[in-house]
């Protein structure tokens, strides 16, 4: 179990990264859209690859930022029905869903994107709007998707069997302070003590 537990840390670690990085990609299809808006307002011209490009961006964020949504514990959950569970069935229940569910439907999006995405490859496919773009790119992201989302189920599913052993926490306890809740507080001490160093004016 103490190796398993490592190769959940660094699938973790791993799935933080892409996750990170799918936050910048928001900021590039953002920056690009209203850059294509101006242009368009400006120069009264516009390319149907920037159109493209841009839900390119999205794709990439929607398909490869399952695997962080699913570390984060941020995907959809019935917690209503949930929460009137014991720890235990609560996890069982995630172990059930991440084994006979989600694995097997990543895998077999995996089988049926990957040709998609081959045959994109070998005819070079292109977009069939004037100036648009490759398409291998976007078809890659299903079968990387879901491989990325396949590999944090496996974290997950670790972390579960882990406590469930009694050789970990609970990894749907989430009694503590949210990262919002941290930030929020981090924010407000830091206005504390500027205005405690802060020196004071008199009128």
């Amino acid at each position: 179990m103490t190796f398993l537990l490592k190769l959940s840390r660094l699938i973790d670690a791993f799935s933080h990264w892409v996750g990170k990085l799918t936050m910048w990609l928001i900021l590039a299809s953002t920056l690009i859209s209203a850059g294509n808006a101006v242009v368009r307002k400006v120069l009264g011209t516009s390319s149907n690859a920037w159109l493209e490009i841009q839900w390119y961006l999205f794709a990439a964020v929607f398909m490869l930022g399952g695997g962080y949504a699913f570390l984060r514990n941020a995907h959809v959950r019935i917690d209503f029905v949930s929460s009137k569970f014991s720890q235990r069935t609560r996890n069982w229940i995630d172990v059930l869903g991440i084994v006979i569910f989600l694995a097997p439907l990543c895998i077999l999006m995996m089988i049926e994107g990957w040709p998609v995405f081959a045959r994109a490859w070998a005819s070079g496919e292109v977009s069939l709007n004037a100036g648009g773009l490759i398409r291998w790119p976007v078809y890659l992201l299903i079968p990387a998707g879901f491989a990325f989302l396949l590999l944090q189920g496996l974290s997950e599913l670790i972390k579960r069997l882990a406590f469930l052993a009694g050789a970990g926490p609970d990894p749907l306890d989430h009694t503590g302070p949210s990262e919002a809740e941290m930030l929020a507080k981090q924010i407000a001490e830091a206005e504390h003590q500027h205005a405690a160093v802060a020196p004071k004016t008199t009128h």
